[in-house]
């Protein structure tokens, strides 16, 4: 089947063998595989990825391979906050890991949602990979990260972490240097 219009404008950028592009509904199944498979994200239900891909298409990217989805980062604009980008969750296939494949994904997002000078994730004190992702995407764009606890094990549960929120900003945009 060839690529669709709507699909060959929607590439972002290639980075390997992996062409990063805004997500489709359709990918909504695979990205939930991936979730799944990678045991450590809190995974939601099908249903909830399909319509994210159809509602926050426009602030997600995915990862693929010979077609096949290997990574994706979901993430919304802040309804209260439209400066601001909130990555919900980032995952990649393990064949793909070790490739900068995720800091590819976060890196174009960003550079895809224009008028965003801030981003936003929340992070557990235990996921060591994930802080230093974002402590180099903040790094990269020589901005600072602002740690507070966002929500406690009082409402997620006592068998959940504290998710810890990571501000990263201001960022300088190129369009925006004087």
């Amino acid at each position: 089947m060839a690529a669709s219009a709507t699909d060959s404008a929607a590439a972002v950028r290639t980075i390997g063998r992996a062409r990063l592009c805004r997500p489709d509904v359709d990918d909504g199944v695979a990205c939930w595989r991936l979730a799944v498979a990678t045991q450590v994200l809190d995974v939601n239900s099908r249903y909830a990825y399909l319509l994210w891909f159809r509602d926050f298409a426009a602030t997600s990217i995915v990862a693929k391979m010979n077609g096949k989805i290997v990574g994706f980062v979901s993430g919304y604009r802040r309804p209260d906050e439209r400066r601001t980008l909130v990555v919900w969750q980032v995952a990649v296939a393990e064949r793909a890991r070790g490739q900068g494949l995720a800091a590819a994904m976060i890196d174009s997002l960003f550079d895809g949602v224009p008028d965003t000078d801030h981003l936003e994730t929340t992070i557990t004190p235990d996921n060591a990979g994930s802080i230093a992702l974002f402590r180099a995407f903040a790094k990269r764009n020589d901005a600072k990260v602002r740690r507070t606890e966002l929500f406690g094990p009082d409402l997620l549960g006592a068998g959940h972490e504290p998710e810890i929120l990571f501000r990263i900003g201001p960022i300088e945009r190129p369009e925006t240097q004087g």
